[in-house]
Order: structure tokens, then C-alpha cells, then sequence
């Protein structure tokens, strides 16, 4: 029983390991510029601005 309860204390550095993880491998294709352009597309909609 004290696997389970040591399992849950450090469950979530590996969700952090893996969105990090995807985070630089989204950013080395390129994924990074499309996402923030469409980001600030949608803001300025919002805004009226666009």
C-alpha cells in the first residue's frame, strides 16, 4: 500500500514532465508561430480591432 500513496505525491511532476516535453516538440516543428497567431487573430477579434 505504500507504493500507491507514494505514486500519487509525485503524479503530477510526470504530467508536468510531459506537457513540457510536448511543449519543445511542438515548438521545434514550428506548431509555436500558428498557434500564436491564431491567438492573437482571436483577441483582436474579440477586441474589434481585426
Amino acid at each position: 500500500m505504500n507504493f500507491w500513496k507514494h505514486f500519487r505525491e509525485r503524479s503530477w511532476l510526470w504530467g508536468m514532465l510531459a506537457g513540457i516535453l510536448f511543449l519543445i516538440i511542438g515548438a521545434s516543428t514550428g506548431q509555436l508561430s500558428l498557434i500564436w497567431r491564431k491567438a492573437v487573430m482571436i483577441c483582436l477579434e474579440c477586441i474589434g480591432i481585426g
